[in-house]
């Protein structure tokens, strides 16, 4: 069964598919299992991508989908369908069952207390349907492509600009009678361009991403800043081997934040894969460090009154004064620990961390002296050692002043010492994501160049 003519905009529509979950659980009883959850979505979007002034895709998007584990005692087995209809959702749990009846017991397995469910549901501003044509979309990515076309006579090739505008109904449920769901929406602008001077070739972008379509950034500003973000690393040179002061610029500083998260998230600690193992209580940032969660945030894109369990989220700090305060844990992972879940299955929400009195420019200043780095290739992080090593570019800074582009390097330390090394935090924030930070700048790291 298809959801038809679903325009996702009255509280009729979530109660349908909140009776389907309601209807799946029930099922799920009948086929024998103990507990079970379930999740349901429905969604619709567009997508445009023009390309040297054309049109090179354009797409509707329509799906559903729903996902259901159950527990037969300590055995858990899960199945998902795409078919909403009575029959499917039948044959869905029973797949389930059957797994689950073949699955060998986990005395960790299970439903999360009752008493942690979530039970109020404030409006968080998360849904802003964008009532865009085609003919629109179009002339939006048409006018941001162009712009970076015209930038500059460098700009000599394009990858496009990309328009989406999305939105959808979730809904979750479980057998612990709780059963909550809510629309969403997410919409973007992008453009990637191409630019040459002599032998040097470059290709840098830029995005916009909100909820809302009015807090996008103007497509033609988009466009702009994808060119200049390209110039900008023309006719890059690669450094000497050499220890020196770095600065991530705020749209790669996000990454040293996640990976804090993954070396504190329940599933690295009980697996005794991570390097923060242990941790609470201990000194692992200097002191002026905070890091904090803020779920509830109005209108932001990690926002959620629950996690992906129905546990109720909850603001707190994960870091302060520099020694951490808590894990980020499921229900599952807290048993595994002998702890009680954060709300945190599915992950963080609205990760922060508190920022000092500097914007960049007063950044580059605190550098003096050192590596700007503004991009990372390579995954390079050993989660049990720390060990940290990425491909990076960027620009080489001299007496606070961008000197030049550099390219084809290395960076490498350890995230313990690179964690204990930060010595600021700028308040150049960038708000395009679920963890928001500024700039930030550490002591020092090994550059591996020529």
């Amino acid at each position: 069964m298809l959801i038809e003519n679903m325009s996702l905009q009255n509280l009729d529509e979530i109660n349908e598919l909140k009776n389907i979950v309601h209807d799946l659980l029930n099922e799920a009883k009948k086929q024998g299992a103990t507990a079970a959850e379930a999740g349901l979505s429905v969604d619709d979007g567009l997508s445009v991508t023009a390309r040297l002034g054309d049109v090179e895709t354009l797409e509707y998007h329509r799906s559903q989908g729903l996902g259901v584990t159950v527990f037969i005692g300590q055995r858990k087995g899960s199945a998902s369908s795409t078919d909403l209809s009575p029959a499917s959702i039948r044959e869905t749990v029973q797949a389930a069952c059957s797994f689950a009846r073949y699955a060998s017991e986990d005395e960790y397995a299970g439903l999360p207390d009752k008493a942690l469910l979530a039970t109020a549901f404030p409006d968080l501003d998360l849904y802003h349907p964008w009532d865009l044509s085609a003919d629109e979309a179009i002339a939006l990515a048409v006018t941001c492509e162009q712009a970076a076309r015209d930038f500059h006579v460098d700009i000599t090739n394009s990858e496009g600009a990309t328009v989406n505008t999305h939105q959808g109904i979730r809904v979750f449920g479980n057998t612990l009678d709780f059963v909550q769901g809510y629309r969403s929406s997410r919409h973007s602008l992008s453009c990637a361009v191409l630019g040459q001077r002599g032998d040097s070739m470059q290709r840098d972008y830029w995005y916009s991403v909100a909820r809302d379509p009015g807090q996008l950034e103007a497509a033609a500003a988009i466009g702009q800043k994808a060119a200049e973000r390209t110039l900008r690393r023309l006719n890059g040179r690669q450094l000497t081997t050499r220890q020196c002061p770095v600065l991530y610029q705020a749209e790669v500083a996000s990454g040293l934040l996640n990976a804090f998260i993954s070396a504190i998230s329940g599933g690295n600690l009980y697996r005794k894969s991570s390097f923060l193992l242990n941790s609470i209580g201990q000194t692992v940032f200097p002191e002026f460090v905070r890091i904090h969660e803020q779920p509830l945030l109005t209108g932001a894109l990690g926002s959620a009154a629950y996690d992906a369990e129905g546990v109720v989220t909850q603001t707190r700090d994960l870091v302060q004064g520099g020694v951490v305060q808590g894990y980020v844990l499921s229900s599952y992972s807290a048993r595994k620990l002998g702890m009680q879940t954060t709300g945190n299955a599915g992950g963080v929400h609205n990760l922060f961390i508190d920022t000092g009195p500097d914007d960049f420019k007063g950044m580059l200043q605190r550098m003096g002296t050192g590596l700007l780095v503004t991009e990372l290739m390579g995954q390079g992080i050993n989660n049990v050692t720390g060990d940290y090593s990425r491909g990076a570019a960027g620009f080489w800074v001299e007496n606070g002043e961008i000197q030049y582009p550099v390219e084809e390097i290395t960076i490498a330390g350890n995230l313990k010492d690179m964690f204990k090394n930060m010595v600021a935090v700028g308040n150049d924030v960038d708000k395009r994501g679920n963890v928001r930070t500024g700039s930030i700048l550490l002591e020092s790291m090994s550059i591996a160049g020529e």
